[in-house]
């Protein structure tokens, strides 16, 4: 069951990124940053680049992340959510976090590239540890 925390976790920053979104377009429309037909077909002048960057973040906590919660559900499914896996998930989450507080903040992006990618490789470690789990209990 400890397995699933941080799916919840992640369910959260996603919700935080969401109603961040939600607010900085709504405060951009109300001081005339954006005008709000843009919002009709995403097409036109656009928004201005914290807007944007979080867009983009939001975008990219559906990308990967499903890796994630694919793998937390398999190993949770087939009983092999373990210590290991357990706090793989949740360096994965804390990667996240790092990743959302440098896009969203200062996004500087070797630094967000290289948090990426330790996510990615936290990911694989836990891809790898699942089917080493699964082909021992076969």
């Amino acid at each position: 069951m400890q397995i699933l925390y941080p799916v919840f976790a992640m369910v959260a920053l996603t919700a935080v990124t969401v109603f961040r979104l939600g607010y900085l377009r709504y405060t951009a429309v109300g001081r005339r940053e954006v005008d709000p037909s843009f919002y009709k077909t995403y097409q036109g002048q656009g928004e201005p680049p914290r807007i944007a960057a979080t867009s983009r973040h939001l975008v990219n906590l559906f990308e990967t992340p499903v890796l994630f919660y694919v793998v937390v559900i398999l190993a949770y499914m087939t009983g092999q959510a373990g210590p290991t896996l357990t706090v793989l998930a949740w360096a994965y989450v804390a990667a996240r976090i790092v990743h959302a507080w440098i896009h969203l903040r200062s996004n500087v992006v070797l630094w967000r590239f290289r948090v990426f990618i330790l996510s990615w490789i936290v990911l694989l470690a836990m891809w790898v540890t699942l089917a080493v789990e699964l082909a021992r209990g076969s």
